[in-house]
């Protein structure tokens, strides 16, 4: 039962101890065990609950707590048991449950997504920008760079002193 309590009360947050939850955790909990279950227990009897259990003046609840609270959830989830059998119910599914990771972010590769960034299919100027690998080529495809390497000073790009000899002659 340790356990389950702890795994939970550090999720989310990699300051916490694992010794105290938080309401967030106990409702995500309480979700993710399926002690919710939208008829007999709902969001607002869990909220109420922690409320309930907790000290007055504290945000968290304590192993202790957390104990007291699914003591008083039991009977309203588990309708038809007796007290112990409702607990003992409450207790397997706290146990087998672990907390989910729900709306985790991927990669969309739906619609015309991958025809959109595929660079091989890019042209005119677009198709300037990357090389063959689909790389990006940062400013070297974005403006034409001048070679302005030369030690005079009007020298005005790489290749064009002998092209201007030529026309003179």
């Amino acid at each position: 039962m340790g356990s389950a309590f702890s795994r939970f009360a550090v999720h989310g947050d990699t300051m916490a101890s694992g010794k105290e939850m938080n309401g967030k955790n106990w409702a995500k909990l309480c979700k993710d065990c399926k002690i919710m279950d939208g008829k007999n227990v709902n969001g607002t009897d869990v909220d109420i609950v922690f409320s309930k259990v907790k000290q007055k003046s504290s945000r968290v609840i304590t192993f202790n707590e957390f104990l007291q609270a699914l003591q008083e959830l039991a009977p309203k989830r588990f309708k038809g048991k007796s007290h112990e059998e409702a607990i003992t119910a409450m207790y397997q599914l706290v146990e087998a449950g672990e907390p989910r990771k729900f709306g985790v972010t991927k990669a969309v590769k739906a619609g015309g997504v991958e025809r959109l960034t595929d660079t091989s299919l890019y042209t005119g100027s677009h198709k300037e920008r990357f090389d063959e690998s689909g790389r990006g080529r940062g400013r070297e495809g974005r403006e034409d760079i001048v070679n302005d390497s030369g030690y005079v000073s009007s020298y005005k790009n790489e290749g064009t002193y002998d092209a201007k000899m030529r026309d003179e002659k």
